[in-house]
């Protein structure tokens, strides 16, 4: 029983996850991850700051993302996306981003 509540959660965020990487890729990003863990981080166009695109999607877009570079050189140039979240949320989430950035 509670393996089976686990399971469901875990497709759940999954779903999330799928929602979030399409939306991307729909707008032009390649994106990695979202398939077995419920993050999706999403590559930058070349010289664009993770903390600067951070910014300006939490300013035009009201949706937070986590800039890259928080996990180290390496994270530079792209952005991690949280599918922990309800669906609604995403879906919501996916609109704007869409919008800011398509």
């Amino acid at each position: 029983e509670g393996l089976a509540e686990i399971d469901i959660l875990i497709d759940y965020y999954l779903e999330n996850a799928k929602l979030l990487k399409e939306a991307m890729e729909s707008i032009g990003y390649k994106v990695y991850g979202g398939t077995d863990a419920p993050y999706v981080f999403v590559k930058l166009p070349e010289g664009k700051s993770s903390w600067d695109t951070f910014s300006e999607i939490l300013e035009n877009a009201q949706v937070v993302t986590i800039p890259g570079a928080g996990f180290g050189p390496g994270g530079e140039g792209y952005l991690r996306l949280s599918a922990f979240a309800p669906r609604d949320t995403v879906i919501e989430a996916c609109s704007r981003l869409k919008e800011t950035l398509g």
